[in-house]
């Protein structure tokens, strides 16, 4: 019994092969998931953006709980909110970002607020200059950021009065494709 058992996982498996045209249906299937970057000049799977950049804030939530550390980029030992956004999207992505909050936001693309989708950038005017906070929005009203001193990284509404008055705007991460991120 075990060696027929043995002998069906010994079989090789069959591998769907380009058809006539040259189109390979792995190939295809894989660029629809966003798991490879398109071919030469196809643009992107639609979404392929935003499943890069909720993979990102699976890896922000992770912070949830770290120390605030002016100068920090590092969840051992705590994260500023610039180098928590940095470091974010650096491990979860690959991509690289600068060190401030003023330089990551002209680093990203604008977006209206009516446009924030989770992962996007959210900026707010903390300390008498534009761009001054940083945090990654994760949905429905809500930001994950490293917010001062003695505190830790945390959720918090953008509709409390405190956001609300403070909010600068939003910008989006352009994530490079797979491909572009292993060269």
């Amino acid at each position: 019994m075990a060696a027929m058992l043995l002998a069906g996982c010994a079989a090789p498996a069959r591998v769907a092969a380009p058809d006539a045209s040259g189109h390979d249906p792995i190939t295809a299937w894989l660029r629809q998931r966003g798991e490879i970057a398109p071919a030469g000049n196809e643009r992107p799977a639609p979404g392929e953006q935003e499943r890069q950049r909720a993979g990102a804030l699976v890896l922000a939530m992770a912070y949830v709980g770290v120390p605030y550390r002016r100068g920090g980029t590092d969840m051992d030992q705590g994260v500023d909110c610039s180098g928590f956004v940095q470091s974010t999207f650096r491990e979860g992505l690959g991509v690289a970002l600068p060190r401030t909050a003023a330089e990551q936001a002209q680093a990203t693309r604008p977006i209206e607020a009516d446009e924030l989708a989770p992962g996007d950038l959210v900026f707010f005017n903390t300390q008498g200059r534009p761009y001054s906070h940083v945090g990654i929005y994760v949905g429905q009203g809500r930001f994950v950021h490293s917010p001062r001193p003695g505190a830790h990284v945390r959720l918090e509404r953008m509709d409390g009065p405190y956001w609300r008055a403070r909010f600068d705007g939003a910008r989006r991460v352009e994530v490079p494709t797979v491909q572009a991120r292993a060269e």
